[in-house]
């Protein structure tokens, strides 16, 4: 069976940089699935893996415009220390995530001036880089309609629908939906 449009995919994967280190693993007996069509992975990957047969493995390349996008310069800013939480211990190498207009958005801190300002970069950790999926298709039928709710619900974090389903314990949510710091560890 090909995959096609609108199927619930599930696939094993090892991704790469192109440098040969690795990068990200699924866990064994653990394929990542997603609905085809809802843009829940990265698009030329997709494609590729729609391409495919059960059963059948390959190796994609996904350049770094048809992944991320490329590292841009502009990005790398620096704001005052005071945009974030007095309390909060700020330190190089430090990510979190927080909403942007355009929806979740990764902050990364690259430097720590004292008190006065902080480096962040707002490229996704792996802009820039040439991808390598070693992809293997585990199953590929038509969605059942559990999984397309929950496959395609709209968000994560506190007050989303999908909160309950799909974030770890590390979430900081309290029970009214509100957010009490820390973020939620979306899974």
């Amino acid at each position: 069976m090909s995959v096609a449009e609108k199927q619930f995919i599930a696939f094993d994967y090892v991704l790469t940089l192109d440098s040969g280190e690795e990068i990200d693993r699924s866990e064994e007996n653990e394929p990542l699935d997603f609905i085809t069509g809802q843009e829940q992975i990265i698009p030329s990957l997709e494609k590729s893996l729609m391409a495919m047969k059960v059963g059948e493995s390959s190796k994609v390349t996904i350049e770094p415009e048809d992944g991320y996008g490329t590292f841009n310069q502009e990005l790398i800013q620096e704001i005052p220390r005071d945009q974030f939480p007095p309390e909060e211990k700020l330190e190089a190498g430090m990510s979190f995530q927080t909403e942007g207009p355009q929806g979740p958005l990764m902050i990364n801190i690259v430097e720590v001036k004292g008190d006065e300002s902080v480096t962040i970069d707002l490229n996704h950790p792996l802009a820039g880089k040439t991808l390598v999926f070693d992809v293997k298709i585990v199953e590929a039928r038509e969605a059942n309609s559990e999984e397309i709710a929950r496959l395609t619900a709209a968000g994560c974090g506190c007050g989303s629908e999908s909160q309950a389903a799909s974030c770890g314990t590390d979430c900081a949510c309290a029970a009214d939906g509100q957010d009490k710091g820390g973020g939620c560890g979306c899974s």
